[in-house]
Parts: C-alpha cells; sequence; structure tokens
C-alpha cells in the first residue's frame, strides 16, 4: 500500500499545479487532490523529510500563520477572518505536503505545462469571440478581458513563473531540451506582451537586472542592469500618465462600459490605497489590526464618502475592493506584529538565499505583486505563494545553485 501510494503521490502534485488555472471550470478537482494528498502523505512520508522545513524563512511563515489564528481568535473575529486566514495555511499545508516529494523538477514541469494550456484556452477562447464580434483587437480591449482563462494578473504571474523556469533549465551546452526551453519562453512572453499584462512586465525586467549580478561580472552586464533600471522606472512613469490619462477619461464620461471600467486597474488601486492611507491615519498605530472583513467595512466607508462619481462610487461599494496590497492589508487586518513578522520572512528568505538566483527571483516577484494584490485573498494566490514557499525551502537545501547561468 505505502509502495502504491508513493508512487501516485508525485503525481498528485503534480496535478494539483498543472489544474490551478482551469479552478472555475473544475473547482471540485484541487480540493479532492488536496484530501488524496493529506490522506496519503502520513503513509508514505518519512521522518528526515522534515528536515527540509528547519529553515528560518519557514518558521517564519508559520509564525505568521499562528500569529493570525491567536489575533483573530482572541480578538473576537475568528469566524470572520478565517476565510482569509485559510489562504495563508493553504500556503503552509503545499509546503508540508511537498516534503515527500523527491524532484522539484516535475512541479516546474507542472508549471510550464499549465501556463501552455491556460494560453492555449485563451487563444481559443479569443478567436470564438473574435469570430463571433466580427473584430479584432488586442491590449485591454474587451475581446482579451472576456476571453483569459482567469484574472490578467495571476495569468501574467503564471507566465512569469514559466519563463523563470524554463530559464534556469537551458544547459550550457547544447541540449536537444534547449529548443523546447526557448520556444516556452517566447510563447509566454509574447502572450505577455499581447495581454498587456504591465506588472508582468515590469517582473521581467526587474528579473533581467536580477539576473545580472550572478555568473561572472562583466561590463557589460552593468550596462544591461542599468538599462533594464532605466526601463522599469520609464514604465512607471508611463502608468502613472496612463492612470492620469484613464482619470480624465472617467470623468469625461460619467458611466463607462463595465469592461473599460474593469480595465482601469491603476485608478482603482489609486483610489483604493488613499482609502488604506486614511484609515491608517485615522486608526493611528495598530498592534493587532481591525480584522480582514472590518477592514473591509472601513473601505467601503471611505469609498461612499470620498468618491464624488456615483456610477463609480456604486461599483466600489458594491464590489467592496479590498486594499490591493498585502502589505496595507496585514497592517490594517492583523496589525504591525502581522507585517513585522511578513517582513521579517521576506527579508530572512532574501538573507538566506542571495547566493542563489531562482530563490532571490521568486523573493522579488513575491514583493512585486504584494504591492499591487491581496494575494492571500484568492486561493489561486495561495497556491502560488506555496510554489515560491517550496522553492525557496528546495533551494535552501544546496551551497551553490547549479542552475546559475551566464547570460
Amino acid at each position: 500500500m505505502r509502495i502504491l501510494l508513493s508512487a501516485i503521490y508525485p503525481y498528485a502534485f503534480l496535478l494539483l499545479y498543472l489544474i490551478i488555472p482551469f479552478d472555475n471550470y473544475i473547482r471540485a478537482l484541487p480540493n479532492i487532490l488536496l484530501a488524496i494528498l493529506m490522506v496519503a502523505f502520513p503513509f508514505i512520508v518519512k521522518k528526515e523529510d522534515f528536515k527540509k522545513l528547519k529553515s528560518l524563512p519557514v518558521i517564519l511563515f508559520v509564525g505568521l500563520l499562528a500569529y493570525l489564528f491567536i489575533d483573530s481568535f482572541f480578538s473576537g473575529r475568528f469566524p470572520e477572518d478565517f476565510n482569509i486566514i485559510k489562504k495563508v495555511m493553504i500556503a503552509v499545508g503545499l509546503v508540508i505536503l511537498y516534503i515527500p516529494v523527491a524532484d522539484v523538477k516535475k512541479i516546474n514541469s507542472a508549471i510550464i505545462f499549465s501556463s501552455l494550456a491556460a494560453i492555449i484556452f485563451s487563444i481559443y477562447n479569443f478567436v470564438l469571440i473574435t469570430d463571433a464580434t466580427g473584430s479584432f483587437s488586442l491590449g485591454d480591449s474587451p475581446q482579451v478581458v472576456e476571453s483569459l482563462l482567469i484574472d490578467r494578473l495571476y495569468l501574467g504571474l503564471l507566465s512569469t513563473f514559466s519563463i523563470l523556469i524554463s530559464f534556469q533549465e537551458i544547459k550550457k551546452k547544447y541540449h536537444p531540451n534547449n529548443n523546447y526551453y526557448l520556444v516556452n519562453i517566447f510563447v509566454n512572453l509574447l502572450f505577455i506582451v499581447l495581454i498587456n499584462s504591465k506588472i508582468a512586465l515590469i517582473c521581467l525586467l526587474v528579473l533581467v537586472s536580477i539576473k545580472q549580478f550572478y555568473g561572472h561580472r562583466r561590463i557589460w552586464k552593468v550596462a544591461i542592469a542599468a538599462f533594464t533600471i532605466t526601463a522599469v522606472l520609464g514604465l512607471f512613469f508611463l502608468l502613472k500618465s496612463e492612470k492620469g490619462f484613464q482619470h480624465n477619461q472617467t470623468e469625461t464620461h460619467k458611466s463607462p462600459p463595465a469592461f473599460i471600467e474593469n480595465s482601469l486597474t491603476y485608478e482603482l488601486r489609486s483610489i483604493v490605497w488613499q482609502c488604506a492611507q486614511n484609515i491608517i491615519h485615522e486608526e493611528s498605530f495598530m498592534l493587532t489590526g481591525l480584522g480582514f472583513d472590518k477592514t473591509k467595512d472601513e473601505l467601503v466607508s471611505c469609498y461612499a464618502s470620498q468618491l464624488t462619481n456615483e456610477a463609480k462610487r456604486d461599483k466600489f461599494v458594491s464590489e467592496r475592493y479590498n486594499t490591493h496590497n498585502q502589505f496595507f492589508d496585514f497592517y490594517l487586518s492583523a496589525g504591525f506584529i502581522a507585517l513585522l513578522i511578513f517582513l521579517t520572512f521576506i527579508i530572512t528568505s532574501f538573507i538566506a538565499n542571495r547566493k542563489q538566483f531562482l530563490p532571490t527571483a521568486m523573493l522579488a516577484i513575491l514583493i512585486m505583486y504584494c504591492f499591487v494584490e491581496n494575494v492571500f485573498h484568492r486561493q489561486m494566490g495561495a497556491y502560488y505563494v506555496g510554489f515560491i514557499l517550496i522553492v525557496l525551502i528546495t533551494s535552501g537545501k544546496t551551497s551553490e545553485n547549479n542552475s546559475i547561468k551566464n547570460l
């Protein structure tokens, strides 16, 4: 029995990460796979497997989960906050469930194939919608928004993972698989550009800059790093200009179509971030926070009082938009202690893995996405944070990352 479970277990874990983007279509299957993994785990795990968890970053992340439980329970808001806390628990649980898996390359392959499947599905939808409407448009068009398998933010994140993994798998010397990884990089990069996933593009530019600090130091690498940093700053100012243009556009047209309204992500974030800052100023220093549900209530109150455009105000109030920033969310909902633990986890992880490109890149991706998204408000976000944690613990066990290559 144990031999059979040991043979099935890695593929169940692989399948879980393969089908994550299809959660809306096969919602029950990820939960079924998690149940199978939890049932099989006690039968196949070995004592030495738990050594993988003996790292300060993992201990800190588990400490964050423990603190969220304690803070919520003693504040009397556990039933309201559990929906978010369980997402953090999923990320921790995935790391624990991973430890009997001997080869992380299986999960890496699942990420690559998952990204390709999501791209194929989205392109197929786009072709159908284009044929039905008789028009063709890319970027922020309604055709693209409607055809994507999952939110553009997470689809861009998945493609970024796929590009990073493929890059790490390319061998210095000729290998037949190099061609497949290069094609995968090209397909995912082209797809990111076509769907206009700005945060994914920024991540890739930052990762190119970070990569220049690994391998042999050469003058031309400094030039590449300087160029990519300049490009990131230029893209940032471009996005600020776009936000201003979108703001003027929405002020002129009081009731824009729903798909345009949904695409104004930067205006949305500027509004919710301003409200989050207002709450911070009103509440002064918060040691333990308001609670995840209460934070949303306070944000809704801010939308209702601060937004003068009636259509926009009704939209923000009905959607109950969260802070769209994980750092804001931890501070407002669980207080300074939670934010401090989370930041300590990030800093400690960076220090422990600073000599290795892959975990450093994963941390950079986590930080950038935490600036624009509450990653623990979506189960999909929890799965991908779990993947980042898995990369951290597997990379942390080697003194030298054999995958680091010269550009």
